[in-house]
């Protein structure tokens, strides 16, 4: 990571006797593009509000850029924010919403103007720029809200969840224009999602919160891959996770073996200390996950609840003799040739490398 341009240290926040943020430590480097995602509740929110200065932390310190911020005015920040609502002002039009920013900078009519005008044809709505903002596409109405915080060209842009009301397609499309912003500015983002499909497409790390603390913080494919909880293998992605207990006796060759109410898996083993009888605790994501209609050695039967059609990809939901429900992902016409659609009985079965082994107690 480069150098940190935003560090939170020891922060907590609270109201009343409710704590939303609970002793966080982060740092973010300059040109970072950081995704805080997290369910309803979480602190991340609050984290972003404490980022712009809406919030004051309770305990501890907000550094931006090498300055404590925990009493600077918002307005002296310079950390612009994209609002879930975009906050555009009706009654200007899009060129003068971009200007409003250099308008309280008192930069003369005629500079704001240029500049506006340039930012949104960076942004492909030079056209747009004499509407009124009421009357664009909702697409278009986030392009002006995004060059209004960019116009000032700040080091540090903060987005709370500004693609949540857009149609689908839209949001694969403003993904890519943000990527390539940030990319092209070298200005650090920071953006709170719900959506795990935005935060790992856009992210170059992602801070997954629970209940006010951070659960795990690292690039996508690592906390997609090896998630550090159970809270974040069943918070990302469609995993399996399986509990069980150490076997008395092990494979060897750096795996361990597990004994589970499905059967004995071997995982790769960790570096922590294992003794026999001690819970344990794997994830096998279900795009990893083998799906046969025969029987094979170590493989688990099932029968087939339902399944979960999304185009070329379908996420099968089965139920193994103890009640447990296993999840598969694959290619709808690799699932065809399986004819997986008539239900029946099926064996599932994955290699000790594709099972991810949680820390004790995680």
């Amino acid at each position: 990571m480069s150098e940190p341009l935003v560090t939170l240290r020891d922060v907590v926040k609270r109201y009343d006797d409710f704590t939303a943020v609970k002793r966080m430590n982060l740092e973010i480097g300059a040109g970072e593009f950081v995704a805080i995602m997290g369910p309803s509740g979480c602190g991340k929110t609050t984290t972003l509000r404490m980022l712009a200065g809406l919030e004051a932390p309770t305990e501890g310190e907000v550094v931006i850029d090498g300055r404590v911020m925990n009493d600077v005015p918002v307005h002296e920040r310079d950390t612009p924010l994209v609002w879930q609502s975009l906050a555009l002002f009706p009654f200007l039009n899009a060129r003068e919403n971009v200007e409003f920013g250099l308008k309280m900078r008192a930069v003369a009519p005629g500079a704001r103007r240029k500049k506006a005008l340039e930012w949104l044809d960076r942004l492909g709505i030079a056209e747009f720029a004499e509407r009124n903002v009421e009357t664009l596409s909702g697409g278009q109405r986030q392009r002006v809200a995004l060059a209004r915080s960019l116009i000032t060209e700040p080091r540090l842009l903060l987005l709370d969840e500004p693609l949540s009301a857009l149609d689908a397609h839209l949001v694969i499309r403003m993904q890519g224009v943000l990527t390539r912003l940030q990319r092209e500015l070298g200005i650090t983002f920071v953006h709170v999602t719900h959506s795990q499909s935005e935060a790992f497409a856009m992210a170059d790390r992602v801070v997954i919160m629970s209940r006010g603390e951070i659960a795990q913080v690292g690039a996508p494919r690592d906390i997609y891959r090896a998630p550090a909880n159970r809270f974040v293998a069943e918070f990302v992605g469609r995993n399996n996770i399986i509990a069980g207990t150490v076997a008395p006796v092990g494979p060897g060759f750096g795996l361990l073996r597990v004994d589970t109410p499905l059967g004995p898996f071997d995982v790769v083993a960790d570096d922590a200390p294992r003794p026999p009888g001690e819970a344990a605790v794997f994830v096998v994501g279900a795009d990893r996950v083998e799906i046969g209609r025969e029987p094979r050695p170590g493989a688990v039967p099932c029968t087939l609840i339902s399944e979960e059609f999304i185009g070329s990809v379908v996420t099968l939901f089965l139920e193994a003799p103890d009640g447990t429900e296993l999840k598969v992902q694959a290619q709808e016409r690799a699932l065809a040739a399986l004819d997986a659609g008539s239900g029946g009985a099926f064996h599932l079965s994955w290699s000790p490398q594709e099972a991810h082994l949680l820390p004790p107690g995680a």
